[in-house]
């Protein structure tokens, strides 16, 4: 089953492709996205769609409080979060 992750507190200059790096060490990636405001620098956020449930909460469990590109990372279920 697919599962999207929400990815929180990304430097102005993390890209798409820097995150689909990130998270390839844990499987297989089909996604990613990360917005972007009018000038073009990236929102800060991002959401990370992996093929395996088992993948994404390794991802999560590697990567939530981890320092890259300078700042630590949120990373948890985008379900989850949604439900808030």
């Amino acid at each position: 089953m697919v599962k999207r992750l929400f990815v929180g507190n990304l430097s102005d200059h993390t890209g798409e492709e820097d995150l689909r790096k990130l998270f390839d060490q844990f499987g297989e990636v089909s996604s990613v996205s990360v917005p972007t405001d009018r000038t073009g620098r990236g929102k800060r956020i991002g959401v990370v769609q992996m093929d395996d449930d088992a993948d994404a909460e390794k991802a999560i469990e590697a990567l939530n409080g981890r320092e890259f590109n300078g700042r630590s990372l949120k990373v948890e279920d985008f379900t989850a979060r949604r439900s808030r």
